[in-house]
């Protein structure tokens, strides 16, 4: 019996451009590779800048050796962020549709359709109309037009819900009636997913409450991979080393933990150790805060910048706590499951899937979003209790391991196929 062949299609490759949601993903189809079952196929987005040779008529290309990973080439230019649609139909009608007749999926799994369209949905259905569609929601860009963050433009405070009316207030340029019918297309693409998957309840909700049945979306979370996990010596010791490991954009935070640190009594002897990528695509005026913010934190950060994912265990060695000031949302960092996979603590904003994921005083200290001295406050907290990182590192429960991940996967990518051949 043949194995089922599983396409992922995801916005980015973690080689190309570092992030969580597209470094899981890349894990699963690894994690995949060696399944009874199934055969994984995995295609990500790159940017067509990066290409180099576009005189081959396609979009896609081969990814290393691999003979069952692809790159599809697009260009910003291309996509439409408002609808979060394909300028050039010409990338599915012909080029991805082409890619599917080719490989011919049992499954298809979208893990992100960023710069590729959601559009691609109605037309795998189109092409493949039999074939069973996963949609793992990473975040709230269906929802939210202001890049899926759910931030008001009004005044910076978090979004609960969305309405034509409500996101013309964040864009006044933008009539309601666009927005009512960004909603109306977004939700006829959606209309072809046959299960939707949350990594958190809380995203679940919000989408849940957006329009999405609920039987028609479920909560999975993220399974990790084992990691190799050292720890540096220090036995009895003041617990002030803190970590920031992810992006840099202003959504995450960053400039909240620097102006935290700048705020820092000199005697509390906490430092903060930045690791992180990107912030050269980011406005001029972010990088110009975050520079000025570093400035005055003096000696009590280290700008370390981009790292390796298997580095990880070695740099989480060199902190005590890890912090996450995301300002939005959040779905399900996954820098919470690899602090906990570390055996560290963690500081996050109050809100949403960081408050979801961590414990106030069970396995982390939660802090107001946003308010770089409640954050102060709480490495202060954090650095001088005795006893207290002890007893918050005994809280860090265990992760959900990639292997009952893909075990939970099995079940439920056999449960649509099987209803396929019921329906035959």
């Amino acid at each position: 019996m043949r194995k089922q062949k599983v396409l992922f299609v995801a916005h980015n490759h973690p080689e190309v451009r570092p992030g969580g949601a597209e470094g899981y993903a890349l894990e699963l189809y690894q994690a995949l590779r060696d399944h009874d079952d199934f055969d994984p196929y995995f295609v990500a987005r790159v940017d067509a800048d990066s290409r180099g040779d576009s005189g081959r008529g396609t979009p896609f290309s081969a990814v290393g050796d691999d003979p069952n990973q692809y790159f599809v080439h697009t260009s910003n230019k291309s996509f439409d962020f408002f609808t979060l649609t394909a300028k050039d139909q010409a990338l599915h009608t012909r080029h991805f549709r082409d890619f599917l007749l080719a490989v011919e999926p049992d499954l298809v799994h979208i893990q992100h359709t960023l710069f590729i369209g959601n559009d691609l949905i109605t037309m795998i259905r189109r092409t493949l109309p039999d074939t069973p569609i996963v949609y793992t929601l990473h975040e709230f860009l269906a929802i939210c037009h202001r890049n899926g963050q759910m931030l008001r433009a009004t005044d910076g405070q978090n979004c609960w819900t969305a309405s034509p009316r409500r996101c013309h207030e964040c864009f006044p340029d933008i009539p309601e009636q666009r927005f009512f019918l960004r909603e109306r297309l977004l939700r006829s693409h959606f209309e072809h997913v046959d299960l939707f998957l949350a990594p958190s309840r809380f995203l679940m909700e919000r989408y849940k409450e957006w329009g999405i049945p609920e039987e028609r979306i479920r909560f999975e979370d993220y399974g990790r991979l084992p990691q190799p996990v050292s720890e540096a010596p220090g036995g009895e010791r003041p617990r002030t080393r803190f970590g920031y490991f992810g992006q840099f954009n202003p959504y995450k935070g960053v400039t909240v933990a620097l102006e935290a640190m700048s705020l820092i009594e000199p005697g509390v002897g906490a430092h903060l150790s930045v690791h992180g990528a990107n912030l050269e695509i980011q406005p001029q005026e972010f990088r110009d805060r975050f520079e000025e913010l570093l400035e005055q934190s003096g000696g009590n950060v280290t700008l370390h910048g981009r790292y390796r994912q298997e580095d990880l265990g070695t740099l989480m060695a060199e902190v005590d706590w890890v912090i996450i000031p995301s300002i939005w949302w959040e779905n399900s960092p996954l820098v919470i499951q690899e602090a906990f996979i570390h055996g560290k603590p963690v500081l996050c904003s109050d809100i949403g899937g960081m408050a979801e994921k961590v414990g106030d005083g069970v396995n982390g200290l939660h802090f107001r979003v946003g308010d770089a001295s409640s954050l102060a406050d709480t490495i202060e907290r954090a650095a001088t209790t005795p006893g207290l990182w002890d007893r918050l590192r005994a809280g860090v429960p265990e992760i959900y391991p990639m292997e009952r991940h893909v075990a939970a996967l099995t079940e439920i990518y056999q449960e649509l196929l099987g209803a396929l051949v019921t329906a035959e």
